[in-house]
């Protein structure tokens, strides 16, 4: 870990630890905005590390921005953190400068229509379930038309915006553009391939997971060394220890699958082969995802269902970021084509190389 990874971990630990609590996370899923969280946030920061720096950001790597990404998913932030560093490092990966604020992205879906018009664009069409899109000021997303693809940079406030939620209470909402105008037009190059917005999201959700993953373990390790039965806590017991291994190496592979696919996004790109990595990635922090949650509430029993304890704010947002950007099996599925066009003689060697 460099010493940059060292501080964003302490600073995220401590300010996340602070700031975000049962009740905060109460609140938000009814559709209460925490701004003091956000600003917090921004002071510090956080949503524009990643961003160049002469776009007015840290230009930190992905490889130590995982810290600030898995903290949140640890302490289920309850904001668009994640998005908007997405969206402004994408942004200022473009040579576009990112605008303060709120940001969020669609690429899990139809592209929006791109109407071209006397040298000029107009976006319209539907966004479905789009994070915290009622919440945005900005909204990134995809675009194309009979000729040309591009993504595009929208004011979110220009959409007509019908509020939803995920089954963790999150903001997934549907906003509609009519013949809007972009801020910001970005051309798809060969080296940012159609999909690559989605690769990205789907690295960040991978990260988060694998932080939620941890947070489970860590609660159920304190569970287990408060909640006594017979005479004794229950991690005295064979079978509890038994699945806190279990829980402890999902948390692990998943941790570490993410960091790796972090570090090839400092290395390399889509059209180099990075989705390979983030595929993997987001295959293994899924499953561990799904036995994790598992785990996790039978170790707590019945407890961990109740409005006062923590574990189903992490749960349920594992079960729902587990099939955003991409489920196992569209990852795996993808994987398979790859593995298939490069030849059965080219798998070893390929897979030895990203070592």
């Amino acid at each position: 870990m460099t010493e940059i990874s060292k501080t964003l971990a302490e600073t995220c630990d401590r300010l996340f630890s602070n700031l975000i609590n049962n009740d905060v996370l109460r609140e938000t899923e009814l559709a209460v905005w925490p701004d003091p969280i956000w600003q917090q946030i921004e002071e510090n920061g956080l949503t524009f590390a990643m961003v160049n720096e002469n776009h007015g950001g840290s230009g930190i790597k992905w490889i130590d921005c995982f810290q600030i990404i898995y903290w949140s998913g640890y302490y289920s932030v309850p904001v668009p953190l994640v998005e908007t560093m997405v969206s402004s490092w994408f942004l200022s990966q473009h040579n576009q400068a990112p605008p303060k604020g709120v940001i969020t992205f669609f690429c899990d879906g139809k592209p929006l229509d791109l109407i071209e018009s006397n040298n000029s664009y107009k976006i319209s069409g539907i966004i479905e379930r789009i994070p915290w899109g009622a919440s945005a000021d900005y909204v990134l997303a995809e675009a194309y038309n009979s000729n040309k693809q591009v993504y595009v940079l929208l004011d979110a406030k220009k959409s007509k915006i019908v509020k939803d939620k995920n089954i963790s209470g999150e903001s997934r909402d549907s906003m509609t553009f009519d013949k809007a105008s972009p801020l910001t037009v970005i051309d798809i190059s060969d080296a940012f391939r159609s999909n690559s917005l989605l690769v990205y999201a789907a690295l960040a959700r991978s990260v988060q997971m694998s932080g939620g993953i941890s947070a489970i373990l860590d609660n159920c390790i304190s569970y287990s060394r408060e909640r006594e039965q017979f005479g004794q806590p229950i991690a005295k017991f064979q079978a509890i220890q038994h699945q806190l291994a279990i829980l402890a190496a999902e948390a692990a592979a998943a941790k570490i699958a993410s960091q790796i696919a972090c570090r090839a996004a400092d290395l390399i790109d889509v059209s180099s082969g990075l989705e390979f990595e983030v595929a993997t990635a987001k295959i293994r922090a899924g499953e561990s995802a799904g036995l994790a949650a598992s785990i996790g509430h039978q170790v707590h029993g019945a407890i961990g269902f109740t409005d006062e304890y923590s574990l189903h704010y992490i749960t349920r947002r594992l079960w729902s970021w587990r099939s955003e950007y991409g489920s196992e099996s569209y990852w795996a599925r993808r994987i398979g084509k790859e593995v298939i066009a490069g030849g059965a003689d080219n798998l070893w060697a390929d897979i030895t190389a990203r070592l």
